[in-house]
């Protein structure tokens, strides 16, 4: 909590640039009183709320509390560094997809965005500089990037993006097309608000599976609904599904009353006011790899990895398919 001294300054800098503190939140980590105090006015004249931390342990617990729109990370902190802060919030679901600039020395830029983070800033540096990074990775941030308020994970606009990157620049890689089975059921027999569980459950799990495989290029999207997709490499993709699936399957009784999940299915009145058994919720993946063939655009490699979804789903309880055409 800031002390009193601290709010007057804040209140003061802000009646001073016309600003009623509803920007953005930023939070920087700087040990430095000096640095920490000039940075903290000018992001405050600049219009953006602030919390501040001067430690990586410290960082990590505001960033993990309440998520800013943008974290100004330092290298150099006490105890951990600002690469180790970023790599862990780069691993966790509710900030994965967190906007992050680092301060730092020439010398380890490529370590910084290496670590995870979408810019850098090189000390000593200029505050009009800063400022207009911090702008630009913010908008950029804001175009990409609509979070689904519910899993917290990117949405159609950057899926596409981070698809036409990968195709674009030729990389190799497995993009994972996930969708639930027998989720509409569920949500028939418990309600709205148990169905957001599993859900997130589903997102939790799918991020689990990717960041373990920790390529900093990895990407986990929610496209809406009950259907979601990832973005790894090619040899990976065999290990992310086969330990989502495990995770999965293993997880999803204990969302379901203790007799359903024993019994293994539950019935729903079906459109024709029919009672109908259906078997516990699981997840069907298609798997579209560059291990065969090339893509041209990114509608082509969701289209293979939804075809391949749909083999999927034609097996009983959870399952997969890849794509092993040539061409």
């Amino acid at each position: 909590m800031p002390n009193h001294c601290e709010m007057d300054t804040t209140q003061m800098v802000r009646m001073a640039a016309g600003d009623p503190g509803g920007g953005e939140r930023v939070l920087f980590i700087e040990d430095s009183p000096t640095l920490a105090q000039l940075l903290e006015v000018s992001l405050l004249q600049a219009g953006y709320q602030v919390v501040k931390a001067t430690s990586g342990e410290e960082g990590l617990e505001l960033a993990r509390a309440e998520p800013p729109e943008l974290l100004l990370c330092d290298v150099m902190l006490p105890g951990i560094d600002g690469f180790e802060v970023v790599r862990q919030l780069r691993r966790e679901l509710t900030t994965a997809n967190m906007s992050i600039i680092m301060l730092t020395a020439m010398a380890n830029v490529m370590e910084g965005l290496d670590a995870g983070a979408d810019d850098y800033v090189l000390k000593p540096y200029d505050h009009r500089e800063l400022l207009a990074r911090v702008r630009s990775v913010l908008r950029r941030a804001k175009a990409m990037r609509a979070l689904s308020p519910l899993t917290g994970l990117p949405g159609n606009t950057r899926i596409q993006e981070e698809l036409a990157r990968a195709i674009t620049g030729q990389r190799q890689f497995a993009l994972l097309y996930a969708d639930l089975d027998h989720f509409k059921a569920y949500n028939d027999h418990y309600g709205f608000a148990r169905g957001d569980d599993i859900l997130r459950l589903a997102a939790r799990l799918l991020h689990g599976a990717v960041q373990a495989t920790a390529r900093p290029d990895a990407f986990v999207g929610h496209v809406g609904g009950d259907d979601f997709v990832a973005i790894t490499a090619e040899e990976a993709a065999k290990a992310v599904v086969e330990d989502l699936i495990e995770r999965f399957d293993g997880e999803v009784p204990s969302l379901y009353d203790p007799e359903d999940a024993q019994r293994g299915w539950i019935e729903v009145e079906n459109r024709r006011r029919q009672i109908e058994r259906f078997p516990l919720v699981s997840i069907s993946v298609g798997v579209a790899s560059t291990a065969t063939r090339r893509f041209s655009h990114y509608a082509e490699a969701v289209a293979t990895a939804t075809e391949m979804k749909s083999q999927a789903k034609q097996q009983p309880g959870s399952a997969w398919a890849v794509d092993r055409r040539v061409g």
